[in-house]
């Protein structure tokens, strides 16, 4: 009996006042009063904040679910067309579900966050907590975030977008103004470029102005050759044409290329050379390398066909037949010593002596 009433809140000290059995009796009766008086109130809480649970887990998992339905959705979309010719003019399936994956992350990731804060702010106005001190504190912490970390929330907003709207992904050969390179990695705050000679760059998004994408659509190879001017274009064209059907049937080159090689014309016309540009359109990527074979191959038939090629600007008549005179000294009058104008410079003797 002393164990249960000094369990009771509203039971005095037994080790410092007896208490008596009608004393027990009475905290006894005001402690189920009590309880009987906020039952009621407290179930009301109770199940209140169950619903509030209940409902934030549901609707969570009906807006992931829907999210991973329309990330589905864009992946069929994007199988689909693979293997069309749209479809190869247009990011790979695998890149495309990349970008899918990342833009269904951070929307579960939002989505999660405002519906979990949502559901924990109406919790504590269950409990009756003035929330009004805590949302000026948010408010305020949120304003100083914003002006001390402006420069992340930009870089943040930028790779949202820049994945939103598929300006490069993993792979890709970009040029993004600060630095130029290999895309390896591609995060909400910064983007990793590998470069020509290996570095490793990285860049926030927030610094990318202007993004040049090498690795979508398609690229152009162009080789300029410079032939003798007295050559004939007609044979000329002819034997280009022959090595641009050679490199259309050779692998891998077929499968490089993406449109016939083309002979656009003279780009130039000087008094010792012409120049012959010649075109081609070429998978992303692939553009040096077709250029490359084109110039090995244009060589070898030239030779062939005893075709001259010609580099550099004609040379100058004064650099052909140099002066020799240049650096020799102009004649001079005063060499002779007996010319009038030596003897017109050379000092005047002094008298003789007069003796008297």
């Amino acid at each position: 009996m002393t164990a249960f009433l000094s369990s009771v809140p509203w039971a005095a000290d037994p080790s410092t006042e007896p208490v008596s059995l009608d004393e027990a009796a009475k905290q006894a009766g005001d402690a189920a009063g009590w309880v009987e008086q906020n039952w009621s109130t407290w179930l009301n809480t109770g199940l209140r904040i169950a619903l509030i649970i209940v409902v934030a887990l549901v609707l969570r998992m009906l807006l992931r679910r829907a999210l991973t339905r329309l990330i589905a959705r864009m992946n069929r979309s994007a199988q689909a067309v693979e293997g069309t010719a749209l479809g190869g003019l247009l990011v790979n399936a695998e890149r495309r579900r990349q970008r899918s994956e990342a833009i269904g992350s951070v929307l579960r990731s939002v989505s999660s966050f405002v519906i979990l804060g949502t559901a924990g702010l109406m919790i504590l106005g269950a409990f009756k907590i003035d929330l009004a001190p805590l949302l000026a504190s948010a408010g305020v912490a949120g304003v100083a975030i914003g002006f001390g970390a402006r420069n992340l929330v930009t870089d943040f907003l930028s790779g949202v977008f820049m994945i939103m709207e598929d300006q490069y992904g993993v792979g890709d050969s970009i040029d993004a103004g600060v630095a130029s390179g290999e895309v390896i990695e591609v995060g909400l705050r910064v983007t990793k470029l590998r470069g020509d000679d290996g570095e490793i760059w990285y860049v926030r998004n927030g610094e990318i102005k202007r993004i040049g994408n090498l690795s979508q659509g398609w690229a152009t190879s162009v080789v300029d050759v410079t032939v003798r001017p007295t050559e004939k274009l007609d044979h000329v064209n002819a034997v280009i044409g022959e090595v641009a059907d050679d490199l259309a049937k050779a692998e891998p080159w077929n499968e490089q290329l993406w449109g016939p090689v083309q002979v656009l014309g003279l780009t130039e016309v000087l008094l010792e050379s012409m120049t012959v540009r010649v075109s081609a359109k070429t998978m992303p990527g692939k553009a040096l390398g077709v250029e490359r074979e084109l110039r090995w191959r244009i060589k070898h038939a030239f030779d062939a066909a005893g075709i001259r090629i010609v580099g550099g600007l004609p040379q100058t008549a004064e650099e052909s037949v140099p002066d020799p005179s240049a650096s020799m000294a102009a004649p001079s009058a005063l060499a002779s010593p007996t010319s009038p104008q030596s003897l017109a410079a050379s000092p005047i003797a002094p008298p003789a002596n007069i003796s008297k």
